[in-house]
């Protein structure tokens, strides 16, 4: 038998850091949003829980919190490099008990170097290459502001209802996830803007990650700003301006 020849394929690993600001930064810090990162098995998460709920009494962020803790748990059980995001999305709604309702996103790189995601409702991520926005997950809403969500409430959706996403990458891809927080207030163009400089000089994902979020934060203040959420408004027949206050979650992963 002839001696076989080539390249073995190398397995890409996803290195990532996280910025976090809450909407009230002195009142309420801890905020409505979750997040994690799990280096060991390449996957990272985030929820946004939903804030009408705060207006029946409920902490608007404990079932994202929750969802996310589950969601690790989750992940912990599965094999290196072969997180099945729809399998940790489904055990963990199952296990989360809280009373309220999150929009959420899971994405892990796999040993085929596919990224493989599942996203539901207004949460979501970005892939960027050389420099250039390249994919971005579509919005799951029922209509304007109003997400598809997970929850225990009769009116909420179902892990099955979630996108699941593949996407191959390649070294030196970028991605950046965030909740609505960050894609209601930064069009794709600003967030690229914001985290050009950080991608060029290769600075570590965190640091990344803090001036897209600050930037995110400085534009939800500004009631003249344009962004993705007036206009979306306005196309909606409502009449929001400028920014929109919001819990900012940004997590940073580079592809290397």
């Amino acid at each position: 038998m002839a001696d076989r020849v080539g390249v073995q394929k190398r397995n890409l690993m996803m290195l990532s850091g996280s910025f976090y600001i809450a909407k009230d930064r002195d009142s309420r810090p801890q905020g409505d949003d979750s997040h994690f990162i799990c280096e060991e098995k390449q996957t990272i998460g985030l929820a946004d829980g939903v804030g009408g709920w705060s207006s029946h009494g409920v902490d608007a962020g404990l079932y994202a919190r929750e969802l996310m803790n589950n969601s690790l748990l989750a992940i912990l059980t599965q094999p290196d490099r072969q997180v099945d995001p729809m399998e940790v999305l489904n055990e963990a709604f199952r296990k989360t008990k809280a009373e309220g309702s999150s929009t959420v996103c899971i994405i892990t790189l796999q040993e085929d170097n596919i990224l493989h995601a599942v996203n539901m409702g207004d949460s979501g991520f970005m892939l960027i290459r050389q420099g250039a926005a390249v994919y971005k997950s579509p919005i799951q809403q029922h209509s304007f502001n109003y997400p598809y969500q997970l929850g225990n409430s009769a009116n909420s959706d179902e892990p099955w209802q979630a996108q699941v996403i593949k996407l191959a990458v390649e070294p030196g891809d970028v991605i950046i996830a965030g909740t609505d927080g960050l894609f209601d207030n930064l069009s794709e163009s600003l967030i690229l803007e914001a985290a050009a400089a950080g991608i060029e000089l290769g600075l570590d994902p965190e640091e990344v990650a803090w001036p897209v979020a600050q930037q995110a934060y400085n534009i939800s203040l500004d009631r003249e700003a344009v962004t993705p959420y007036m206009q979306a408004s306005m196309m909606a027949g409502q009449r929001h301006t400028g920014g929109k206050k919001d819990d900012i979650t940004v997590i940073v992963s580079r592809i290397l």
